[in-house]
């Protein structure tokens, strides 16, 4: 299995070299690498407040999440230091050119952190959009933030990655010598799209691998994370307001997602069920709904 090739990595001092465009190279290849973005002290943070809710979560159960591996969610309220990854500037810019211009706005698919321990077997190859059974019709839906917090390598387990100029269709046959490994020092961050194959590698060694994934979907779609379930309003109350938006709650244009017919943050306000509907419409349709009245209807 080749290592990334240099021509989709990128160090994190230079990502905002106008010379240097990650969006294409996501784009083209399916994934790029932004190298040692966190700085150690961050990465320190993040280790203790998550190291507590590792210990006390049961391994995983199941041949796709595997048997010797560690995952858990509602990481925004485990973690206070995760918000800032949510809504890393670049991240959020990422988002903007692949999904923006799909939907209204969008949001968190999930938070999740990972710790594939040693001992743990080569995931199944699978493509991450696979959870929502339709054509997609060259519509990526989805984006993955993958945040190193040990560094990630060959042998214990690196994501394993088939770039799209490598694929012809979805399928679980897969040559690993075609793959390339997401080799990445703690600290760095493996964004890659929903469209991908890939898969979490074996782990040969004697430590374990941790990361933390971020998802990011159309605003549209239905959460592989329940965010409502995972953090209701009483408790998201007290996130910031770009963060609750991530969460959903504001109403996706036209007229989804809404309480009472209103935008679900209201009831950070109220919880009355006596509230008027009101509109919620992207401009175009607005436009025409006036020229439709005004014509005399």
């Amino acid at each position: 299995m080749a290592d990334a090739p240099s021509s989709i990595r990128i160090d994190a001092s230079a990502a905002s070299d106008p010379g240097i465009t990650p969006l294409e190279l996501l784009r083209a290849n399916g994934y790029v690498i932004l190298d040692r973005l966190l700085p150690e002290q961050t990465v320190e943070h993040l280790c203790e407040e998550l190291e507590p809710w590792f210990a006390a979560t049961p391994r995983c159960q199941g041949d796709f999440y595997g048997w010797s591996t560690t995952r858990f969610g509602s990481v925004l309220l485990k973690s206070a230091s995760t918000h800032a990854l949510a809504l890393h500037p670049l991240m959020l810019s990422l988002m903007d050119g692949v999904l923006g211009p799909h939907c209204d706005w969008y949001q968190l698919n999930l938070t999740q952190a990972v710790r594939l321990h040693p001992g743990e077997r080569q995931q199944v190859p699978h493509r991450d959009e696979e959870m929502w059974p339709c054509p997609k019709s060259g519509i990526e839906y989805l984006v993955n933030v993958m945040w190193a917090l040990t560094d990630f390598t060959a042998r214990n387990g690196a994501t394993l990655l088939w770039p799209h100029a490598a694929m012809d269709g979805p399928t679980r046959e897969l040559d690993l010598a075609r793959a390339t490994v997401a080799e990445m020092p703690r600290g760095s961050a493996l964004v890659y799209l929903g469209s991908l194959t890939h898969c979490g590698g074996a782990n040969r060694a004697d430590a374990p691998r941790t990361g933390l994934i971020v998802s990011y979907c159309l605003g549209w779609l239905k959460q592989y994370e329940n965010a409502f379930l995972s953090y209701p309003p009483q408790l998201a109350r007290q996130f910031p307001s770009a963060l609750r938006d991530l969460l959903g709650y504001r109403i996706h244009r036209p007229n989804l997602g809404g309480y009472e017919g209103q935008n679900p943050a209201v009831l950070f306000e109220s919880t009355s069920h006596t509230l008027p509907a009101l509109d919620a419409l992207p401009e175009a349709i607005a436009e025409e709904l006036k020229v439709f009245y005004r014509a005399g209807a």
